[in-house]
């Protein structure tokens, strides 16, 4: 993620998709789970079948690494292409699998919307910082491309009824030159060495001679000789349930993610918020005390500073609470529950921004979308997860906080954990196991004006907030 509650951005890449290379041998299949009742009648209940998935029969591959291993990864965010990346400056190949229908990148996410003039929306990440060497040299080889810029606007705590107080930031903060989307493409480099197919939902996981077999439905996806699941939430646990893994599918079930609604809205004229003198008016605002609002973020003004006579196009999230009393299913949004969200949210600015009830001005655009799986409300604290009897892993930057930084330092770990495990032909498993074992631990900063383990009453507070992660 990830951040104000969501995290960052990528977008599309180049399409394909490929068959792993083989190997000889076979693995300890899992048993088959068993079959489940329907919700309501007798024999059915959530615990029994998360219980079950837990007691699960290992998965144990036996057979040697072959010579020239391809990897499949399982999420196109940015753990996931980064963890692709340090693959294959290691050599290793990887297909990775992503459900966008837009473009690759996750939270790193930018919409635009044409109509007369166009719209453009940071719609998860709003930001980024890096703290790390490993992440900083990325950032800079972004800054040399004109991928990324600093992002010198006036980001601040808004407190409902209009009051506004900057907050420092003792570090830069960055943003895409043209919204988050384009650096997904930035992060995978022009080889033979990463193919990309999406959108693909892999529905399944099953082992099979040594190797790991995917599937979209019914359909093969191919055959692989290790795994990594660089996403989270209900999905993940799902394919993990009857994998065969129950070590990671235990840790991934006990992962909490906070709820995160999203509203995008345009507006003819520019809003009426506090001004600082020095400064002009807020970009960005983590917003306190307002139910249905933690965050507002303008990104005419954050985008195109030099723009003027067009519409203002803001993001605004939700507290976690707030989506947590007003969750849906994210995929099919049921119209009133949009239509409520978005009501209460424009009511929230109206509040923050201290005006009175009804006077703000109708958006001429609107879009609202849940982030189901938002900000982690636990972590293990791990850079990344491995299984080394089953040759697969997870990365995310739930496993250390939740920003890009974190996502792309926890899938570069993996990957290097991965390459490692292969050097060693797999001959030491007990060596390269990571992270199964490890309590998560509670953590502060479900809304977007939070972050977790962060003071957010420091100045530090506007570093972390890269993003609404979700």
């Amino acid at each position: 993620m990830p951040p104000p509650p969501i995290a960052a951005a990528l977008p599309g890449a180049h399409l394909g998709m490929v068959v792993a290379a083989s190997g000889s041998g076979g693995a300890t299949p899992p048993r088959a789970a068993p079959r489940r009742g329907r919700r309501g009648k007798p024999g059915f209940s959530r615990r029994s079948a998360i219980k079950k998935s837990f007691h699960q029969e290992q998965v144990v591959f036996s057979t040697p690494v072959p010579a020239d291993p391809t990897v499949a990864v399982i999420g196109g965010g940015a753990s996931g292409l980064s963890c692709a990346f340090a693959l294959a400056a290691r050599g290793v190949r990887s297909v990775v699998f992503d459900t966008g229908m837009h473009g690759l990148g996750g939270r790193m996410a930018t919409r635009f919307v044409d109509g007369g003039e166009q719209l453009v929306f940071d719609h998860a990440a709003q930001f980024f910082t890096a703290s790390d060497e490993r992440f900083q040299r990325l950032v800079d080889e972004w800054l040399d491309r004109g991928l990324i810029r600093e992002w010198s606007g006036l980001v601040g705590e808004l407190e409902a009824g209009g009051r506004f107080r900057p907050i420092p930031s003792l570090t830069p903060r960055y943003i895409g030159v043209n919204g988050m989307r384009p650096l997904a493409d930035a992060m995978l480099p022009e080889t033979d060495m990463i193919k990309v197919l999406r959108p693909c939902w892999i529905s399944k996981l099953e082992p099979f001679n040594g190797l790991w077999r995917l599937f979209e439905s019914e359909k093969p996806r191919g055959e692989y000789d290790a795994i990594v699941i660089a996403h989270n939430g209900k999905c993940a646990n799902r394919l993990l349930s009857t994998s065969g893994l129950p070590l990671l599918t235990k840790q991934m079930k006990r992962l909490e993610l906070s709820s995160v609604w999203a509203l995008l809205a345009a507006f003819e004229d520019p809003l009426p918020v506090p001004r600082i003198d020095s400064h002009g008016a807020f970009e960005g605002a983590f917003v306190r005390d307002v139910d249905s609002l933690s965050w507002m973020g303008n990104n005419t003004r954050k985008l195109f500073p030099m723009q003027t006579g067009t519409p203002e196009c803001w993001t605004f999230f939700s507290t976690a609470a707030y989506g947590k009393r007003n969750k849906v299913p994210q995929e099919n949004i049921p119209k009133v529950a949009a239509e409520k969200v978005k009501e209460d949210m424009l009511g929230g600015v109206e509040h923050a921004l201290g005006l009175s009830k009804g006077s703000l001005q109708q958006p001429i655009y609107t879009r609202v979308q849940l982030w189901g799986a938002a900000l982690p409300m636990n972590t293990p604290g791990v850079s990344c997860v491995f299984d080394p009897l089953g040759r697969a892993g997870i990365c995310g930057d739930w496993l250390t906080g939740s920003s890009i930084e974190a996502a792309v330092l926890s899938g570069m770990s993996l990957a290097n954990h991965i390459a490692d495990y292969f050097v060693s032909n797999g001959d030491r498993p007990e060596e390269f196991a990571n992270g199964l074992h490890e309590d998560l631990n509670a953590v502060e900063g479900h809304d977007i004006s939070q972050f977790p383990g962060l003071d957010t009453q420091t100045p530090q507070v506007a570093e972390a907030q890269l993003t609404p992660s979700i």
